[in-house]
């Protein structure tokens, strides 16, 4: 079976940083590692709450055997672009259990929700967990509604917690976790207002329990996704609030993902603490600097990566930023202009992460965090 073939490929790439898999596409009926993913019950909807910062985490089978992994991707900002369509092809041929799509789907009109969701699954087959964040394009319905991009583009993994394509985490694998995905939407618009995220709030709680359970269940990392970034070099400021960025710095979540800025851009190694009160926004502190090489140890601080090279026309990176000195690699126009997605390999001791082309120029980065025997 083609999915059988697609693991033990991975298998043998996962000490080869960014190595392009040796599969071929899943069919449109049988992605390549869904069911490794989702074994056991029937995927099981995500569950909703009017009042979110009341979910609670799923129980969990205790900690990863040694030989547990798992194999993502993650990007954003689309659009139905010749580049879209190399991007969805790269993925396809990457051997990824699941791939975290992180806001801003089609650009396209109101109503064309299906005809873009079977853009992507003409690529990447039926069944292959493309699994939705909203974006600020989707939120608030002006190119299309992220309720009906998720009923055409469902979750595929099963056991999430919360309200798939709002806010929601999924632990992967589902049989023996060694990562959890908290997907949130800070500073979106939907129908029902304006998600705020800052300290106090029930999202603020409800990201912080959500993080917290995992450490709880002893699952080894912890990645956070949002569509919009608080540090960048783009156009945009901090629109998902400062008391979230300091959140998830001061848990020392491992991986922060974001889109909205059509560009990519990777940060060192952040923390807070000694010297370094809070990471600060609008200008550059080297005492929040943890590590600034492409080997670091885990547990010492967060990397946020914004991956918005999902195939709509790229910008510029602004490279007189103020936040300049956080970031470790950026591309945009005029510097290796790039299409193409975060690629995760992950085991119980190592995250190993690249950003692999989709089209465009040459653009590349990669690096790993690894774990010593004391964390």
């Amino acid at each position: 079976m083609q999915w059988r073939r697609a693991v033990v490929c991975v298998l043998g790439m996962l000490t080869l940083v960014g190595a392009a898999a040796c599969t071929t596409p899943p069919s449109p009926t049988q992605p390549p590692s869904a069911a490794a993913l989702t074994t056991g019950p029937d995927p099981a909807p995500a569950t909703t709450s009017a009042l979110p910062g009341l979910i609670r985490p799923p129980a969990t089978a205790g900690a990863p055997t040694p030989s547990a992994r798992v194999h993502l991707t993650a990007a954003g900002d689309y659009g139905a672009t010749a580049a879209t369509g190399g991007v969805l092809r790269a993925l396809g041929a990457s051997g990824s259990d699941a791939h975290f799509a992180l806001g801003d789907l089609s650009y396209g009109s109101p109503g064309g929700e299906a005809s873009w969701c079977s853009f992507v699954t003409s690529r990447l087959g039926v069944g292959f967990p493309f699994e939705l964040l909203a974006g600020n394009h989707e939120s608030d319905g002006s190119n299309g509604s992220i309720d009906r991009f998720a009923a055409c583009l469902p979750n595929r993994l099963g056991g999430a917690v919360g309200q798939y394509a709002h806010q929601y985490y999924v632990d992967l694998p589902r049989s023996t976790p060694l990562v959890r995905v908290v997907l949130v939407s800070p500073g979106l618009t939907f129908p029902d207002g304006t998600w705020s995220y800052a300290e106090g709030s029930a999202r603020y709680a409800w990201t912080a329990d959500a993080i917290d359970g995992a450490r709880r269940a002893g699952i080894r990392w912890v990645v956070v996704a949002m569509h919009e970034p608080c540090l960048s070099m783009g156009r945009y400021g901090c629109s998902s609030g400062p008391d979230l960025q300091h959140l998830l710095v001061s848990k020392r979540v491992d991986l922060v993902l974001s889109g909205h800025e059509h560009l990519y851009q990777r940060t060192k190694q952040l923390r807070e603490g000694a010297g370094c009160a809070r990471v600060t926004v609008g200008s550059y502190s080297p005492a929040c600097v943890a590590d600034a090489d492409t080997s670091m140890v885990a547990g010492a601080g967060t990397v946020f990566a914004t991956v918005g090279t999902g195939g709509v026309a790229l910008r510029q990176v602004a490279t007189a930023d103020p936040e300049r000195g956080y970031f470790a690699a950026a591309s945009g126009t005029g510097s290796k202009p790039t299409y193409g997605f975060a690629d995760l390999r992950v085991t119980s001791d190592e995250l190993r992460y690249s950003f692999v082309r989709g089209a465009g120029g040459g653009f590349t980065d990669s690096w790993v965090l690894r774990r010593t025997p004391s964390l």
